[in-house]
């Protein structure tokens, strides 16, 4: 490895912030989204699950846009960091209105939705696909790659962790006003905390980062040539296809686990701390240790990978995933220990896998010009949000739609139909997702042996072109 290609623990610091933002909200609408919309806000949840494939198909598309106008910024920051300065205040401001309801009709309420979710995804799109981006120019060393990723993630579920936990003492302090609840207060309230929060760590990441890697040919590509060099690159299907499975998965079960335990669970609501002299509630408790669970995995992922390859560490962690999402169909209603032991084990196999997601694209983009000559940082990057965004497009729609489909209805005792359909939704049905994803990723090309040999190829390349 270069020196060029070391970078500084304060750079990994620096760009692993920039997810801690977009994770407080991006959980926050994974996990609460759906419930804000039908318990608080009063949508019905089959209107909810169309409202979010409508809006987040038309957003997956606007990612590779996205793509290809930050792969043409030239500016003295570089290509994507200046994205991570501009956008950081429309990102908060679109968060605090997305949890804001404003006094109208059932109709006035949904378009008021749509408007907002929609520009939400957009501003969304507009700074993560950039900040995706700058994973793959700040070094050109694969193993670097993978450790950028790890903290990445760690920064990411640490922020979701910190979302989860913040989230219901935020709505119930702000809710609270004197002898009255406001909850729709609350919530809004709540989101001006996490929107601050998020611009903070978002100017740090353009602060603190650098962009290093200087593509072999830095002007004329065409649209129509990365375009076309995308569509006939096998390894990003391949991934693509992955990527959208198993995040089917995790949106299913994260926009079904508030309903299981508000209308399905038995157990106590809250769960004492103990030496602490707290209490969290239980949704919470399910929730935070899930998102420990996933840095977890990520803990062990680059050490592993490093080990037995990307596709091999992918593959197993899949594949347990399945197993454990199928047998927490099998848990009683009041066995929390169990659905909080089979919570860890499924989070930290899925959590492991997005760290290998996001290096897995940016050697797909070094594989891009190597064979190509063309380099399409940006475009390649955003297929990874356009990726994410599907998935919980498909999800997300697929959880509205399954609650309607089982008779739910919101703040009342659910049927036992209703609830046989939440236990699907946290067992069987998302493990479809995790089947589809090993068999894609099994058929990804990209070993270690060949990836070095591309990246020493192209390491000549650019060398010639100083």
């Amino acid at each position: 490895m270069n020196n060029t290609d070391k970078v500084t623990l304060r750079e990994k610091v620096g760009y692993g912030l920039g997810d801690a933002a977009s994770s407080m909200f991006w959980k926050l609408f994974g996990m609460y989204l759906m419930f804000f919309y039908t318990d608080i806000f009063g949508i019905d949840a089959a209107i909810v699950g169309t409202m979010f494939l409508v809006t987040r198909i038309w957003d997956s598309l606007f990612d590779p846009v996205v793509g290809v106008i930050s792969d043409r910024t030239e500016t003295k920051w570089g290509k994507f960091r200046p994205y991570l300065l501009w956008v950081a205040i429309p990102f908060g401001v679109l968060g605090v209105l997305t949890f804001t309801t404003p006094d109208l009709s059932v109709s006035g309420k949904i378009v008021y939705a749509y408007i907002t979710y929609s520009l939400m995804m957009m501003i969304y799109s507009l700074i993560n696909v950039p900040y995706a981006s700058l994973l793959g120019v700040m070094s050109s060393d694969p193993k670097e790659r993978t450790a950028l990723s790890s903290y990445r993630m760690i920064f990411a579920f640490g922020g979701s962790i910190l979302a989860l936990l913040l989230i219901e003492p935020l709505v119930q302090f702000f809710s609270t006003q004197g002898d009255t609840v406001n909850l729709t207060f609350g919530w809004s309230m709540s989101a001006v905390v996490f929107a601050v929060i998020a611009v903070g760590f978002f100017l740090c990441t353009f602060l603190w980062t650098k962009e290093r890697v200087r593509p072999i040919k830095e002007t004329g590509n065409s649209l129509k040539e990365d375009v076309g060099d995308l569509f006939k690159n096998k390894p990003w299907w391949i991934l693509l296809g992955a990527g959208i499975a198993a995040l089917i998965f995790n949106s299913i079960r994260d926009g079904a686990a508030v309903y299981y335990f508000k209308y399905y669970a038995t157990v106590s609501d809250t769960f004492d701390l103990g030496i602490l002299g707290s209490a969290l509630s239980l949704t919470t408790l399910y929730l935070v240790l899930g998102q420990g669970a996933n840095i977890l995995g990520i803990l062990f992922v680059t050490p592993i990978s490093n080990r037995i390859g990307k596709k091999k560490t992918y593959l197993f962690a899949m594949v347990f995933a399945t197993i454990f999402s199928i047998l927490f169909y099998f848990v009683e209603k009041d066995n929390i220990i169990l659905m909080l032991a089979l919570q860890i084990l499924i989070s930290a196999c899925a959590g492991s896998i997005f760290p290998l997601l996001w290096s897995m694209y940016a050697d797909i983009a070094d594989y891009s010009e190597w064979k190509t000559g063309r380099r399409a940082t940006g475009l390649i990057f955003s297929s990874s949000s356009m990726s994410q965004k599907f998935g919980w497009s498909i999800g997300g729609a697929l959880t509205g739609w399954l609650l309607a489909y089982f008779g739910f209805k919101a703040n009342v005792v659910q049927s036992a139909e209703a609830q046989e359909g939440i236990r699907m939704m946290l067992s069987f049905l998302p493990a479809i997702g995790t089947v589809l994803s090993v068999l894609f990723i099994s058929m990804y090309p990209l070993t270690e042996s060949k990836l070095g040999e591309i990246t020493s190829e192209l390491a000549t390349k650019r060398n010639e072109k100083q």
